[in-house]
């Protein structure tokens, strides 16, 4: 069925869940065919509710299979090629890329809330209430520490050396640390430079910033 791969994703420019499994199949250069529905409506579009159980993107079919959540696309389509190394090959090192996606998926929502993704948003600092301020803070000094360590233990230039799904899971948060200017560090611009400078990262990022949608709700 893998020929039949659709993922649908909302606007590259806003959407980083869309981001992180669209991100990891086309670096891996797992085949699919890409369906856009923009956020273009007040709360969403009732479009996602046609095509995801969840009623929000991404999702991928596989024939009649539906497939949600970004983590589990690209935990299927490493299950459906192997040979992509979508993870690690390393044993350990695809259970600390899994343990970090996951930290990734489940945590830093100060971050999240207070900073959107926003491909297209001109590079400055928010001023924030302090308790929100702190919140951010904790966020991007563990994320920090995540790159820093395994890019020093893998060398780089990627956290496993290769690209992996783990680079793709933390993609969003690089344009956060950019767009709102959050590091000053060395070792986590060289990481992020390094991510900007992916071909897959670079056709994302082409598409988003041609688009014209404005979304006010993701315009921190």
């Amino acid at each position: 069925m893998a020929e039949d791969l659709t993922l649908y994703i909302g606007n590259k420019n806003y959407s980083s869940w869309s981001f992180r499994p669209w991100l990891a199949l086309t670096a891996a250069g797992v085949p699919f065919r890409e369906v856009l529905i923009p956020f273009d409506d007040e709360g969403g579009n009732p479009k996602f509710r046609e095509i995801s159980p969840t009623g929000r993107v991404p999702c991928l079919y596989d024939g009649e299979l539906r497939i949600w959540e970004s983590l589990a696309i690209i935990e299927y389509a490493a299950e459906l090629f192997p040979e992509k190394t979508i993870w690690p090959k390393d044993r350990t090192d695809r259970a600390t890329a899994r343990a970090v996606s996951m930290e990734m998926l489940s945590g830093f929502r100060a971050l999240r809330s207070a900073c959107p993704m926003n491909i297209r948003r001109p590079k400055r600092r928010l001023e924030l209430p302090a308790d929100v301020q702190a919140g951010v803070e904790a966020d991007v000094a563990r994320i920090s520490a995540i790159w820093t360590e395994l890019t020093a233990r893998s060398g780089g230039p990627y956290l496993f050396g290769d690209f992996s799904a783990a680079d793709a899971m933390f993609a969003p948060v690089v344009n956060r640390f950019e767009a709102y200017e959050l590091v000053s560090d060395r070792a986590v611009l060289d990481y992020m430079a390094a991510m900007k400078a992916h071909p897959a990262w670079k056709a994302w990022e082409t598409a988003a910033l041609a688009e014209t949608w404005i979304v006010p709700a993701d315009e921190a």
